[in-house]
């Protein structure tokens, strides 16, 4: 009776192990890395990219206000992967608009 209860132990604790080694996998997918709200956001993150620089050739932004902008989505796309991590790889609703929030006030100053 005593080893089927150490038997029944060690699975568990060999499972707790294994299964602890699959999740980060998981979070790294690319189901995960493709995520429609995840998707979405980086598309914008990059669309902003392009504009900022189409900017600065047109002479319409100088370097040091698109150094700026560039920083600014640079710490949006840092908080959208934390967000991931924390979510198993997908960000939330409420993240997304949060997310978007903050692309907005970007947005708005690479317009000006």
């Amino acid at each position: 009776m005593k080893s089927k209860l150490t038997a029944s132990l060690v699975m568990v604790i060999v499972s707790v192990f294994l299964l602890g080694g699959i999740v980060p996998v998981y979070a790294e997918s690319d189901w995960a890395k493709n995520h429609p709200r995840r998707t979405q956001v980086n598309k914008r993150l990059k669309n902003q990219n392009h504009r900022i620089n189409a900017k600065v050739k047109n002479g319409e932004m100088s370097k040091a206000e698109a150094s700026k902008l560039h920083q600014q989505d640079r710490n949006i796309r840092h908080e959208e992967r934390y967000m991931a991590k924390q979510n198993g790889g997908h960000i939330t609703k409420q993240e997304q608009r949060t997310l978007n929030q903050q692309e907005n006030q970007v947005s708005r100053e690479i317009g000006k």
